[in-house]
């Protein structure tokens, strides 16, 4: 009997050892829980600020994907203006100032972009951001009235200027450098429309005369071959091409002539100026409903943005 007793006490003893043990996990186990839910989560590094590092692709990406998010921007669209605000405020936010030249083509109310830094001679970097309203290539006949996406032609040459606008330093320019969003580029040959009516009017009421003149257009291609454009300034693009080849980039930049291309370097060639096109003409997509953001390549991107940013830091106009 006496061995019984003493057998459920050292029972009941390791109960409650066993009991303690228990509510102790319980408790441990609580506790970190709910540690582990207040982990401090790490902060992206901001983006939206000048001089923020080198040209990065992806960047430059997620801004062609903002564009295409807003649909297609046809000039004097509701889209054309939001793309313009849009566009706006990005310069904003790198500290870039800011003009909007306004203007009206066929009763059609239009606005060029302008971003200024830096003091010297005028060095222009273009694209448009407008669209083209109707995808008259298309392969499909019944898609022909739709209107294009819009992200190689267009919001391509866009996102590489709005990360040139995150990525240089203002203060270390050598040039007055002017990052300019042209409008009513795109809809030429369409209801009596010319191409480059925006930059036909930028280039007629130039508060100063450029130096040079970069225009980028349907470059962000993932199959990307940039030739020489024939109606070029040869000598400034040697300088660009040059630089591609220091870079690494000759398999892209083929320094050899194909391709004649009207577009907005052509009001600023007529008046005289240096300027060039670079330009992906051999772009299957090009004014159809298929040039949409899958087409784009990061890398793309980011050879031509590496190129401009080495010509406007280094290779561009100097001052006199």
């Amino acid at each position: 009997m006496r061995n019984r007793t003493r057998v459920i006490q050292w029972l009941r003893e390791r109960w409650l050892e066993a009991a303690l043990l228990l509510g102790l996990a319980v408790v441990v186990g609580w506790i970190g829980s709910v540690a582990h839910s207040f982990v401090p989560v790490p902060q992206a590094t901001p983006t939206t600020v000048a001089g923020a590092g080198g040209f990065s692709g992806e960047s430059a990406l997620s801004f062609a994907a903002d564009q295409l998010a807003i649909g297609s921007r046809p000039t004097g669209t509701e889209n054309g203006r939001r793309t313009g605000d849009y566009i706006i405020k990005r310069l904003s936010e790198f500290g870039w100032s800011t003009e909007v030249q306004h203007f009206t083509y066929r009763d059609v109310p239009g606005r060029n972009i302008i971003a200024k830094a830096g003091t010297g001679p005028v060095v222009i970097i273009g694209a448009h951001y407008d669209t083209r309203k109707r995808s008259d290539r298309d392969p499909d006949p019944n898609r022909r009235l739709e209107p294009v996406p819009g992200a190689n032609d267009g919001a391509s040459g866009v996102a590489v200027l709005l990360e040139l606008a995150r990525t240089l330093d203002i203060e270390k320019l050598r040039n007055e450098v002017w990052l300019v969003f042209f409008d009513a580029e795109d809809n030429g040959n369409l209801d009596g429309w010319e191409f480059s009516a925006g930059s036909e009017y930028m280039a007629a009421h130039l508060s100063a005369a450029p130096a040079q003149v970069v225009i980028v257009d349907m470059i962000g291609d993932a199959d990307q071959v940039i030739y020489k454009e024939r109606n070029s300034t040869p000598e400034l693009q040697e300088q660009i091409w040059a630089i591609a080849g220091r870079l690494g980039y000759g398999d892209q930049f083929v320094p050899k002539y194909k391709w004649s291309i009207s577009d907005d370097h052509i009001p600023f060639l007529r008046r005289g100026y240096p300027a060039i096109d670079l330009i992906d003409f051999d772009y299957p997509f090009w004014h159809t409903t298929r040039d949409t953001i899958d087409k784009l390549s990061a890398e793309s991107l980011e050879r031509v943005g590496r190129v401009l940013q080495t010509y406007i830091e280094q290779d561009s106009q100097k001052p006199q």
